[in-house]
């Protein structure tokens, strides 16, 4: 070879070098779309599914979501979608994560995401739009998305700038595992998604402040000390706060008994010495003795609503929650319920033992009868044969007479075994939320109880439970009619009135969606199919037929 050519080849190396150079400077700072940077995210922040319907102005995200980790999990309807991610948050206590497309698609996840506000559930939602450069001109499809959930949302956000889009997304991720928990929403138009960023803007860093006030909390300290009939009160924010064993720690050393809101139950077992069990309505004569006949109630992460209330005497309460707008007692304490426990954990305290003694004479169950033999079956007989048959799955309730039945009988003896949504209680929220329960806890065995109305607004979700073969097992209480509603007319409206149900073949439906489907009405083959059915570990529904006629007890 020629130096000639050899010096040829020797610049052509070198103009490779600086080619393979720039083409790899290119690429370090070349930009993604704000779609992919989305997802990103939610990876790095370990979300494992997102529950969701595509459509037309998300799509971005879905292509994005080809090249992803996350599992995405087709639901039939933005309503399920919404329902079953809010499910997954309450099972597992991280955020749960439902997408949908803009107008109908938006829309359609209303339901949800109300559901999920009134309980204060921590849930990402994420909606397509149309395009930015089209909105206000009323194109297809096109509605105010964000007025729309702005009342049902801790913040509904309009992402009109990508480069700001990232420290919203990344705050929002962050409120909803260690600040005030609720529904985020964000609203992306289409364009926007697929605008381009800078891929630094992912390392940079957010806080968000979490406002706290301690300006009473040696007033509390003073109170605590003194009180020789205290109360805990307990919400679901103590779920949140990630605080159970905090709580249940000072309770047994300082010998306090507990109380819990619904959402709460089973933050202290049910069965436990201490347990008063669900205060207010539809509460035990044990809890609400002691709400009003305690000389102090410590409340903490719950709203004291009005079903609440209903179990409290004049007695000073003491309320602690995060959320400064829900504080009501006559000492509010805003901060995180965890570090409250901790710092009044050392509090020197009263003996109680009298005060306990007088509660151990209070009922801390509600005596319901449910020995009956005849048919039709009664639905406690039912329910109660539900409750003995399915160990210690996780419960997951709907709306309606049933829920009722479910309250007075069950004994929730763990944290989040008992699924429901209290605060808002739509019909069709258990068949959609028992599918993000059954994804979180896929160790658990998960039952569903769920009238004939309300399984028939969320049926469809059959298909998703089939297609994800989930051993859920679902127990269809057939009264065939809106047996509360019709109770409720009979007694204050002159008679019953457009409540009556012509129900379609509900094993034969199951069937149809490759669900195996079993009708039972008599006594005690409820106990057998349920426990039969925990055995299969595959989807089964189970329809149970009972009295139509059977009415529910009113509260007191």
């Amino acid at each position: 070879m020629s130096d000639k050519t050899t010096a040829i080849l020797t610049i052509m190396d070198h103009h490779l070098i600086i080619v393979n150079n720039i083409l790899f400077i290119m690429q370090s700072v070349a930009k993604i779309r704000l779609a992919d940077a989305l997802v990103k995210i939610l990876e790095k922040e370990g979300i494992e599914y997102i529950f969701g319907h595509p459509g037309e102005q998300i799509l971005p995200v879905y292509q994005a979501l080809r090249k992803s980790s996350i599992k995405h999990v087709l639901m039939r309807h933005e309503q399920g979608a919404a329902h079953a991610a809010d499910g997954y948050a309450r099972a597992s206590l991280q955020p749960g994560v439902c997408i949908a497309s803009g107008g109908p698609g938006a829309l359609n996840m209303v339901m949800g995401v109300a559901t999920a506000n009134k309980d204060s559930i921590p849930l990402l939602v994420i909606t397509g739009d149309v395009p930015n450069s089209l909105k206000g001109e009323n194109v297809f499809q096109e509605v105010d998305i964000n007025s729309v959930f702005e009342p049902i949302t801790l913040h509904s956000h309009l992402i009109d700038n990508p480069e700001e889009a990232i420290g919203i997304i990344k705050k929002s991720l962050l409120t909803l595992k260690a600040g005030k928990t609720g529904p985020i929403h964000l609203n992306i138009p289409r364009d926007i998604l697929q605008e381009e960023i800078d891929p630094s803007l992912l390392d940079e860093s957010v806080e968000i402040g979490i406002k706290a006030d301690w300006t009473d909390f040696n007033q509390v300290k003073g109170l605590i000390g003194k009180s020789e009939r205290p109360l805990l009160l307990v919400g679901a924010g103590v779920l949140w706060a990630h605080a159970v064993a905090d709580l249940c720690n000072f309770a047994e050393k300082h010998q306090i008994p507990v109380a819990t809101t619904y959402p709460a139950r089973g933050v202290i077992s049910e069965d436990h010495p201490l347990s008063l069990g669900l205060l207010g309505t539809r509460g035990t004569e044990r809890a609400n003795h002691a709400g009003e006949n305690a000389d102090l109630i410590l409340a903490v992460g719950c709203r004291l609503s009005e079903r609440t209330q209903k179990g409290l005497g004049d007695v000073s309460i003491i309320h602690v929650n995060l959320d400064k707008t829900v504080l009501n007692g006559n000492i509010n304490i805003q901060a995180d319920v965890k570090e409250f426990m901790v710092k009044i954990s050392e509090i020197s305290t009263k003996n109680t033992d009298k005060w306990l003694d007088e509660l151990q004479k209070q009922d801390r169950t509600h005596k319901i009868r449910t020995d009956f033999y005849e048919t039709p079956l009664k639905p406690q007989r039912a329910i109660k044969e539900i409750l003995d048959g399915m160990d210690d799955s996780i419960l997951v309730n709907d709306a309606g007479s049933h829920t009722t039945w479910i309250t007075l009988l069950m004994e929730v003896l763990e944290p989040s075994s008992l699924v429901f949504s209290g605060g808002f209680g739509p019909m069709g929220y258990g068949i959609p939320a028992a599918i993000g329960v059954s994804l979180a806890r896929p160790l658990k065995n998960v039952v569903v109880v769920v009238g004939d109305g309300g399984f028939q607004m969320t049926s469809q979700e059959l298909a998703t439970i089939a297609e994800l073969d989930l051993p859920i097992i679902i127990c269809l209480i057939n009264n065939q009619s809106l047996g509360i509603i019709r109770q409720w007319q009979e007694l204050y409206y002159g008679g019953a009135s457009q409540v009556k149900l012509e129900n379609p073949d509900f094993v034969k439906l199951a069937t149809a969606h490759h669900i195996k489907a079993k009708m039972v009405d008599s006594p005690g083959d409820v106990l057998v199919t349920v426990e039969d059915g925990l055995k299969l570990n595959k989807p089964l529904l189970i329809e149970i037929k009972v009295d139509e006629n059977e009415d529910i007890p009113l509260p007191k």
